[in-house]
């Protein structure tokens, strides 16, 4: 095991970005069916900046404070639309690393029930590119969202073999 460079201490993962075509299919998905909440939002002349995270203050904070964290917590969606996408029909959507050439792979959710959090999915026609009864690892998913990326659901405690 490495030693963490004291350097780095105070260093966090805060968040990674996803283009998306349609904000509106993307914020409906990441704040209705996954109940993430909009912390901020960044409009720029030609693309627009979607900031999402769970909010686990039970609602206490307020918009302004949830905007305030923006830089200081960690676990945040960063959505970006560049304008024009959701019309062209020319546009044939980003690649969600996951075919050749491969990169990027998935975001992960945790959830209390994994299969409960996955039979909400299902009843909300979310597609799957795992169901939990497919493969040998029957407590893990990979849901899609509108642009295909992949989203791993797994259980709170998961343990890795």
């Amino acid at each position: 095991m490495s030693v963490r460079p004291p350097e780095t201490h105070g260093y966090r993962m805060n968040h990674t970005m996803l283009r998306v075509k349609d904000p509106k299919a993307s914020l409906h998905f990441y704040q209705e069916i996954l109940g993430m909440d909009l912390i901020a939002t960044s409009e720029n002349t030609d693309f627009t900046l979607y900031f999402l995270a769970y909010d686990h203050s039970e609602g206490k904070l307020t918009q302004e404070e949830k905007a305030a964290q923006r830089f200081t917590r960690e676990g945040i969606v960063e959505l970006t639309h560049n304008h024009g996408t959701e019309h062209d029909a020319n546009f044939a959507g980003y690649h969600n690393g996951n075919k050749d050439p491969r990169g990027f792979g998935h975001i992960a959710i945790t959830v209390p029930d994994v299969q409960a959090a996955c039979a909400r999915l299902e009843s909300l026609g979310v597609p799957f590119q795992k169901k939990l009864t497919d493969g040998k690892m029957k407590h893990i998913a990979f849901a899609l969202d509108p642009d295909g990326y992949w989203i791993e659901i797994l259980p709170n405690n998961f343990k890795l073999n």
